[in-house]
Order: structure tokens, then sequence, then C-alpha cells
């Protein structure tokens, strides 16, 4: 019987082990003033255990932080990135990079990892990672966008799936919302109807003052498990604490 696990690291950082291949997604570790977790840290760079791989859906800080992770001892792990991003990683002494758009494919290890579209303020892709008979959507902080349909079409079955929930809104772009929120995640959960759901991407703030000027956020963890509950019942929410974590059997 083969297993999953997944652990919470934090706001879109996490780590999914298909058997033994331990993949990172979103890496982030350090606070700055404008970045702030708001969350204890589940795990550090440095107890991070071996890794099969990472994946990077975008550039932006809070999911591609190089600050922390070029201390991360082994400079061969392999990279998913999007395609024109890795000029960071390799910077920071990571050579093992494969950059994708919507719809290639690669492996870490074992598993294979098939990009899947993504809208956000920078260009992005999300993820299916595809291993020991279970399949993971990771959608690092997208917004509900009509081309993640078609993952439902090419994935018939969904065993996890990651969602970003806090409804980023960008005040001096007209109050643009640039991630989904509770509401939208429930309704890919009845698109895509995975056994399992679990919300990332909702602690992250950029302090009191950047917040009052430049951001707005909505979505929490208690609305997500609400509105699944309504439009998606047949899927399970389960929310963890940073350094908590979820272990699935396959059926």
């Amino acid at each position: 019987m083969s297993v999953l696990t997944l652990t919470r690291i934090i706001h879109s950082t996490v780590l999914i082990d298909f058997d033994g291949n331990t993949i990172l997604t979103d890496p982030w570790f350090p606070q700055e003033p404008s970045y702030r977790r708001n969350e204890p840290l589940g795990i550090t760079v440095d107890a991070l255990p071996r890794l099969s791989g990472v994946f990077v859906s975008h550039p932006h800080f809070d999911h591609y932080d190089m600050k922390a992770f070029k201390n991360y001892t082994d400079k061969n792990v392999p990279f998913v990135v999007k395609r024109g991003i890795s000029r960071a990683l390799k910077k920071a002494g990571f050579k093992n990079v494969t950059e994708l758009d919507a719809w290639e494919e690669t492996t870490l290890g074992s598993v294979k990892v098939t990009a899947t579209p993504a809208k956000h303020l920078s260009p992005e892709i999300t993820c299916i990672f595809s291993g020991s008979g279970f399949s993971v959507y990771f959608g690092g902080d997208t917004l509900f966008i009509p081309e993640l349909a078609e993952i439902s079409n090419r994935f018939q079955f969904i065993n996890l799936a990651l969602l970003p929930i806090n409804g980023l809104v960008i005040r001096p772009l007209g109050n643009r919302k640039v991630v989904m929120n509770a509401e939208d995640a429930a309704k890919l959960c009845a698109i895509l109807r995975p056994r399992v759901a679990v919300p990332i991407h909702y602690e992250y703030s950029a302090g009191p003052i950047r917040d009052r000027i430049f951001l707005r956020y909505s979505g929490s963890t208690e609305q997500f498990q609400r509105d699944v509950g309504k439009v998606a019942p047949d899927t399970a929410v389960r929310i963890l604490a940073p350094g908590e974590s979820l272990q699935l059997k396959s059926p």
C-alpha cells in the first residue's frame, strides 16, 4: 500500500512525500518587514529532509526565496520552475533546473510533474504531481480562471488539492484581485473533485502600514471549509498548522 504524506511548512511552502520521494513547493523561510508569515515556521531550511526536487510556481519572494534556500546543502537538487525565472537559482548555486510552461511535463525523482495554467501578477504555473499512485494539485497563488477546468479533463482523479484562499487584492491597481479567495477555491474543488483539499496561502501579510495602503485580503480557512461543504461535499477539507502532517493511503 502506498502512502502520501503532506507536511505544511508555511504559506504555499509544503513538503509532499510520495513513498520516499519528497518534493518541496514554493520555498519561503525568512520574514521581512513587507513579507510577514503571521505563523510560526513549521520547518527551517537546515531541518529539511533530503529532497527529490523543488517546484517553484513564480518569482515572487514569498514563493521563491533564494535568500534562505541558498543554504540548502545539496546544490544538485533538481528544480522545476516557470519558464524564464531560473536566473536566481543559478546565482544561488543550483544548476539542475527545468523550466516549464502549462501542459509541459518533466520528472522529479520518480514523480511526474505536469505544469498547469495559472494567472497572477507575474507569469506563473501551477502543477499536478503524479507518483506512487497519487495525483496532487498544487495551486501556488493563482486566480480562479476558466483554464483550470482543463485539469479535470486530463486528470480524472485527484487525491489532494492544495489551494490558495486569501483573495489578495492590490489597492493601487484599482482593487484588483490577484489570488483566488475561499469561495473561488471551493468552486475549483467542485471542478477538480479532489478526495482531500488543504488550504494554503492565507496568513501572509505585508505589515500594518503596507496592508492599509496597498493590500486587502478576504477568505479564511473556516469560510473555505463551509463553502466546500456546500459546493463539493464529497471533498474532505483538512486544515494544517505549520509543521503538521497529513497522510493519505492509496485506495
